[in-house]
């Protein structure tokens, strides 16, 4: 009898999941799942992240039980895990999604170390919906600007959704247990989680192409409005596939926008796939003489800047595990630009927080906001005020997660400097870090721009 191991990473799902979809070819199948010790023992595994990935293993072990087979859980290094299991079952293949961390490289290594010759079948298209290395330019390994990797990406290949499997026969094996919220959580995740799982996530894309995408592409930037997908916790840990949300969308407008979202994604995945050190050194340096002011790091990391767009941004952030892309940018270019303070803190404050909190998208996403990545006008200062202004008009996202200025009119709201000192102290809100004018000079001399 044939038997194949389907080993589950960022793949926590049953629909369209190469890696379980060519598993089950074989006569029984083992799904896998390890809790790889450096992961949980190290500063990646954080309260937000472990408690959605709870929700996702355990909507997992359900589906895999509708469909007659059973979620293995082992606990360790997941090289040692996997061979130990397939010389127990005799497996004939091991199958696993490619991904571009270093984890993930390290992890895949091991596995081909550990393994015998020919067990190990990496599969591309897994976690992102096209496989970095597949859209190249001429005479580079890699594109370096989004607008013709976009171009080339529409026009790439992409594979056909892959149906959920009939019914898994699993072999007689330990499945070992899930453990406990609390034996996987240490730490107080934040108060407005969204649940976690499969189940969910395509209830959620359900509810956004039926209700949610025909506005995307006008009220995409809303803060207040949060049109937004709010996939991305569901891409990260894999519970939706994307090439199945790329092969949902519709041709209008709004539906484009959106894909070109998920274009992005890709993107950065493939940056990161070319040139690993940049998850923490600049892909493109300035030599950049960044500010040590640990103060000024604690306001902005609990939203107490005095900028209340920016406070708003972070509370959110505290609050739900995260935060509008449009905030994103915000928040992040008063940190590097209005602050200078270096990105690589604000990438690791997010991370702690972040369910979202992909390496790849994360970390290029800060260097592009610094300046320091993909971004052909590096030296851009979104201005928060006037951000604020386009973007939160009326003010309702600020009042929504800043409570001190609910009384405030949106036409002072968004501007500190238009708040007096007694007011402030009357509202329990800060005066302002910094002078935004003042701050935006600091930045271009120190880039030599001024």
């Amino acid at each position: 009898m044939s038997t194949a191991i389907a080993l589950f990473t960022r793949n926590l799902r049953v629909h369209d999941n190469p890696v379980l979809h060519a598993a089950a070819r074989a006569e029984a199948v083992v799904p896998l799942f390890v809790l790889d010790r450096a992961v949980l023992d190290g500063p990646f595994h954080r309260p937000n992240r472990a408690r959605f990935l709870h929700d996702c293993l355990t909507d997992l072990r359900d589906r895999l039980r509708e469909l007659g087979g059973a979620l293995v859980v082992r606990d360790g290094d997941p090289a040692t895990e996997v061979a130990r299991l397939a010389e127990e079952v005799g497996a004939d293949a091991v199958h696993v999604a490619a991904d571009v961390s270093a984890h993930s490289y390290a992890r895949e290594e091991a596995l081909r170390a550990a393994l015998p010759d020919g067990l190990l079948h990496v599969h591309d298209d897994v976690v992102t919906a096209r496989a970095p290395g597949l859209v190249t330019p001429s005479g580079n390994d890699h594109f370096a600007v989004f607008t013709p990797y976009f171009r080339r990406w529409q026009e790439a290949p992409l594979r056909r959704v892959v149906p959920v499997p009939d019914a898994i026969r699993s072999p007689r094996v330990r499945r070992g247990g899930l453990p406990s919220r609390n034996e996987l959580i240490a730490g107080s995740p934040s108060p407005d989680l969204p649940a976690g799982g499969e189940t969910r996530a395509r209830e959620r894309m359900a509810e956004w192409y039926r209700d949610g995408v025909a506005d995307y592409a006008s009220g995409q930037d809303d803060l207040a409005a949060d049109a937004t997908s709010r996939l991305s916790p569901y891409l990260h840990f894999g519970c939706l596939s994307p090439v199945e949300l790329v092969r949902r969308a519709g041709i209008g407008d709004p539906e484009r926008a959106f894909v070109r979202q998920l274009a992005w994604r890709d993107f950065h995945h493939q940056v990161l796939a070319a040139r690993p050190g940049a998850h923490d050194r600049d892909y493109r340096t300035h030599h950049d003489r960044w500010r040590a002011d640990p103060d000024a790091l604690r306001a902005w990391q609990e939203g107490r800047t005095g900028v209340p767009i920016v406070d708003a941004g972070m509370r959110q952030l505290a609050a739900e595990g995260w935060m509008h892309n449009r905030a994103r940018l915000i928040t992040a270019s008063f940190l590097t630009k209005s602050l200078y303070l270096d990105w690589r803190l604000g990438a690791r404050h997010f991370e702690d927080l972040l369910v979202d909190g992909d390496v790849a998208n994360n970390r290029m996403n800060w260097q592009w906001v610094a300046g320091t990545g993909t971004d052909t006008r590096p030296n851009r200062v979104l201005n928060p005020v006037r951000q604020a202004q386009r973007y939160d008009p009326r003010g309702d996202y600020v009042r929504r997660y800043v409570p001190e200025l609910a009384e405030v009119p949106a036409v002072r709201v968004h501007d500190p400097h238009r708040l007096g000192e007694d007011e402030l102290d009357r509202l329990g809100y800060p005066p302002p870090l910094v002078d935004l004018a003042e701050a935006t000079e600091r930045f271009r001399r120190a880039r030599g721009k001024a």
